[in-house]
């Protein structure tokens, strides 16, 4: 497939609400795309990365300088996903730019050949469960407030962000309020140290489906310790790099449960390699989110459409986020998405829309 050009397009995407997580709080999403151009098709691809490197070491502006100094220079004249993965393999971490990049490319790749990315990756579900990512709030009032209206609007599975001071009463709250047979995780993002595993214990008496990264990233061996000392699953996300770290982490012991997201991971070919190797270990996956447009939110949605991925995952309905999404929205039915049936991702940016919300283009020939 040749490739007669690349675009960096940056929008901004204001949040319907405040996202606060144990790292910071989100009112606005500066987001990279890339679109990239063939004789006979386009493709795009969404960049996750924050404007700041807190969730992880990427940021946008980081990752748009690598795109354009390394990663797009780096690709063949004439290649596809794979190629473009293996150009790119040399150069080290950025994984957030390499996947936005390799998004792009593969779903020109399936465009020009009438495939869908749901298709081409294995899926065997034509809908997903949704569940919703609630933020820290500023009390319980407003909490259980939220979490009453993601319910009402069908959500099948709650998950609340937690930090030190912020964990065992919110979730007792809700669990009081909705009940016991609400699906109900938290998520910490790195928050904890080991030496508050006693206090992660009190989290046992919730009948918690998971809780996501509590430790640091880092840190599989202290993870592993922390799995023998508590009976709530431990889930790990920013610790899941790759599929060797997946490999490793399985290996120890440090988690039994996975939050997929492309981004983190280097793009959907690495995804579909941890869903193999967790799939034959039987550990769980679910696929997480980043606060994607429409455009990372279909990729995600067909990747959710796996077999190995048996938990709902954050890939909520358009209007989570973003009063107006840039492509036609996502809208939840009976708690579940509908898996994008067009060719490669199977949505396309709304022009007016994304022309509205664009703050600068740059086209790089190649």
């Amino acid at each position: 497939m040749k490739i007669t050009g690349i675009e960096l397009r940056r929008i901004a995407m204001p949040l319907v609400a405040p996202f606060r997580t144990s790292f910071g709080t989100e009112t606005e999403r500066d987001v990279l795309l890339v679109r990239v151009v063939t004789p006979d098709s386009e493709g795009w691809g969404e960049c996750v990365a924050m404007s700041e490197p807190l969730y992880s070491s990427e940021y946008v502006d980081g990752a748009a300088e690598v795109l354009r100094r390394f990663l797009i220079p780096a690709l063949p004249a004439n290649t596809d996903a794979y190629g473009a993965n293996r150009a790119m393999a040399p150069f080290k971490g950025h994984r957030m730019a390499k996947a936005a990049l390799e998004t792009a490319v593969l779903d020109a790749q399936l465009r020009a050949g009438g495939q869908p990315l749901a298709s081409f990756l294995g899926a065997a579900r034509d809908r997903v469960p949704c569940g919703v990512s609630v933020g820290i709030m500023n009390s319980i009032p407003e909490l259980l407030d939220a979490v009453e209206g993601y319910l009402s609007e069908g959500y099948i599975r709650i998950k609340l962000k937690i930090e030190p001071g912020w964990d065992l009463e919110p979730v007792r709250a809700v669990r009081e309020r909705f009940g016991p047979d609400v699906p109900l995780q938290v998520d910490a993002n790195a928050a904890y140290t080991l030496a508050d595993a006693p206090h992660l214990a009190k989290l046992d008496a919730f009948d918690l489906l998971l809780i996501e990264q509590p430790l640091a990233n880092d840190d599989m061996v202290q993870h592993a310790a922390l799995a023998r000392k508590i009976t709530t699953p431990i889930c790990l996300d920013e610790s899941i790099e790759s599929a060797e770290h997946a490999a490793a982490a399985i290996t120890l012991g440090a988690c039994s449960i996975i939050n997929v997201k492309p981004g983190r991971i280097g793009g959907y070919l690495e995804a579909r390699r941890i869903h193999d190797l967790a799939r034959a270990h039987g550990v769980a996956l679910w696929c997480g989110g980043m606060l994607e447009t429409g455009i990372g939110r279909a990729a995600n949605v067909a990747l959710a459409a796996l077999p190995g991925f048996t938990l709902p995952g954050d890939t909520s309905a358009s209007r989570r986020y973003y009063t107006t999404d840039i492509t036609p929205p996502f809208e939840l039915s009976d708690g579940h998405l509908d898996v994008p049936t067009g060719p490669g991702i199977g949505v396309d940016p709304v022009p007016d829309i994304l022309e509205e919300v664009t703050t600068s283009t740059e086209w790089i020939s190649t």
